[in-house]
């Protein structure tokens, strides 16, 4: 029989192995912390299961951020161990945790406007550079930077509510003609995972976007809603983060194109929409968009203000949020979709022909038809060939003489009651103390010489769709954007002449030399206009006195963080208006052939319409109650 002998080499193996099994243990060991969170996880778990509706999927649990990442970069495909808890954890899709792309690696596409830098974790768009544009200091334009933008499919798998955010995409550049293709894959295995596909066209700020699933049908459960959620803050891009804000807004169309629709600017807003076909993450002068061939079933949008001081160094404009729900077909998830970062440019907008020109700020009804039929094309073709000041001076220049017709009525009907004054005054000290006589005399001779008060109010009237219309158009061309004129460095911002050591309430730090000349000729034209107004001002009427220093002021102190091209286009409109007055008063009306017209006209019967036999009678009965009543 073979002599047993004592081997060293065996024990002294075994003890080693044994050493190792028990580092492996004490190393994977839960700490303190984790126990303590584990406990919090099951207590918050239970609480779930017990208030979870009957109708609700059982047993679903969500891979929260903090979670998914830990274990998906502590796992290895030699580390099995940890394999088996990641599969535990993320079911199917623990396949992505294995691949050489479960870093937070990133991959830039660009073309010659736009580029783009898309994270492996979560294969959303982290950076979106406009090429060639600057802000207010200098600095490239970001729409997408620092952590500002996330977009997040969740779906529910295996009794699991994933987030792709939390997840590691796999990233393929290829080629499509002359178009840049980013593929981004979710992978369960080499044949099954969710794509999102990007494709960058040359020369253009709209990429082709899409998200498809492909070998997925047993993973993805489709009995439960999936969401596609897009959050987004707006950086601030402007001098002026008051103004920047005023005109940063959630726009999206909706019921199938038919509709167009906005959130609140001004504070937190929240709605609930049916049939989204895009939105826009409007950023006054820059637009991120989502476009979809196959309409959203339904979309919560949300809107935050993030601009309460402007005195405070604020960064951000406007928190936005869009929560999508999409519908799967035979074979998995497939939308084709499209995305936009560029410039919020009527013309580039107009250009895709998808009412995209909706989400610029142009006016409802008739003030956005004269913008975008009149105002836009002729300032298009005037900054064409001529500096941006200068465009805007031919442009008031051309709107004023088509109007001057219409002012030429408004003027003529002020010299008549300027003629019809001693007359009035007459009357007035005939009728003293009768307040109505004096306004039921001063109506029929009014009618008898054509000199209607009305008749000066019209004009003015018809003046009003231009002036509102203009008023929407300056604050939104971005062809104003960083051009300068005279003092002006940017006519899309205001102009600083001096700084202030203080900051004033409505006013600012600083002065704006355009809204000081603006008001200057507001008031020259308010002297010339209300002057005469006042001289046969009624009782009971506004006080044109008051609105005489009130229009100028208002426009030098709201207008001092008003873009510098709206101020310089009503100074100049403005003496435009005081130059045609001048015109029409010496050298085209005559008072003394109005005042002979007139007392031709008083010569003639003339002939009252409805209006003015109805209110003629009903002057006489209140005049012949109040008899009645002194009377008794």
């Amino acid at each position: 029989m073979e002599e047993k002998k004592f081997d060293l080499n065996s024990i002294i193996g075994f003890v080693l192995i044994g050493g190792i099994l028990l580092y492996m243990l004490w190393q994977n060991a839960p700490t303190e912390e984790e126990l303590k969170a584990q406990e919090a996880e099951k207590a918050k778990t239970e609480k779930i299961e017990k208030e979870r509706q009957p109708e609700e999927a059982k047993g679903q649990e969500e891979i929260t951020l903090t979670e998914a990442t830990s274990e998906l970069a502590a796992t290895s495909p030699e580390d099995s161990l940890g394999l088996v808890k990641l599969q535990n954890r993320l079911g199917s899709f623990a396949y992505s945790g294995t691949l050489p792309s479960a870093t937070e690696a990133t991959t830039v596409i660009e073309n010659e406007v736009l580029k783009l830098t898309v994270s492996n974790k979560g294969g959303y768009i982290v950076e979106a550079e406009l090429l060639g544009q600057t802000i207010y200091d200098g600095t490239p334009v970001y729409l997408i930077k620092d952590g500002n933008s996330t977009l997040n499919l969740q779906f529910s798998s295996e009794n699991r509510l994933l987030n792709t955010k939390d997840l590691f995409f796999e990233p393929s550049v290829s080629n499509n003609g002359d178009n840049k293709v980013l593929s981004m894959k979710l992978k369960t295995s080499a044949n099954s995972y969710i794509e999102y596909r990007y494709e960058l066209i040359p020369n253009d700020y709209m990429l082709g976007f899409s998200i498809k699933t492909q070998g997925l049908d047993n993973v993805i459960n489709t009995s439960q809603p999936i969401y596609l959620d897009w959050n987004f803050i707006g950086h601030r891009h402007s001098k002026s983060i008051t103004y920047e804000n005023r005109y940063s807004r959630l726009t999206f169309e909706h019921e199938n194109g038919d509709k167009h629709d906005k959130l609140s600017p001004a504070s937190e807003d929240e709605e609930k929409v049916k049939n989204v076909t895009w939105m826009n993450f409007r950023q006054h002068f820059f637009s991120s968009m989502l476009l979809t061939d196959t309409p959203f079933k339904e979309v919560t949008f949300t809107s935050q203000n993030l601009v309460k001081d402007e005195e405070i160094d604020t960064l951000y404009t406007k928190k936005y949020g869009a929560k999508m729900l999409i519908e799967p077909k035979l074979g998995g998830l497939s939308y084709n979709m499209n995305m936009y970062y560029g410039p919020t440019d009527y013309k580039v907008l107009k250009s895709y022909d998808r009412n995209l020109d909706e989400a610029m700020p142009m006016g409802w009804g008739i003030f956005g038809f004269l913008n975008k039929h009149l105002i836009i094309p002729l300032f298009g073709f005037l900054s064409g060939f001529l500096p941006a000041g200068i465009a805007i001076i031919m442009l008031t220049i051309l709107i004023k003489l088509a109007m001057s017709p219409v002012q030429y009525k408004q003027y003529l009907s002020q010299a008549k009651l300027k003629v019809l004054k001693p007359e009035l005054d007459e009357i007035k000290e005939k009728y003293k103390g009768n307040k109505m006589k004096i306004q039921q005399e001063t109506m029929k001779l009014q009618t008898i010489a054509g000199a209607s008060p009305l008749k000066g109010c019209l004009p003015a009237i018809l003046q009003i769709p231009v002036f509102y219309a203009l008023f929407t158009f300056f604050p939104s061309a971005f062809d104003l954007r960083q051009k300068s004129f005279l003092w002006a460095d940017d006519l899309s911002s205001y102009d600083v002449v001096a700084e202030l050591p203080f900051h004033i309430p409505f006013y600012g730090d600083h002065v704006s030399l355009f809204p000081i000349l603006a008001s200057i000729a507001i008031f020259i034209y308010m002297m010339m206009t209300t002057g005469q107004s006042m001289q046969q001002q009624q009782e009971g009427m506004p006080n044109m006195k008051f609105m005489m220093y009130l229009s100028p002021l208002m426009m030098l102190v709201f207008f001092n963080n008003y873009a510098s091209g709206l101020s310089l286009y009503y100074f100049v409109s403005n003496l435009i208006t005081i130059g045609i007055m001048l015109v029409i008063k010496n050298f085209i009306i005559d008072e003394d052939k109005i005042h002979a017209k007139i007392q031709e006209n008083k010569k003639k019967p003339k002939k009252q319409n409805k209006f003015q036999r109805k209110m003629a009678e009903m002057m006489e009965q209140a005049e012949e109650q109040k008899k009645n009543n002194k009377r008794k």
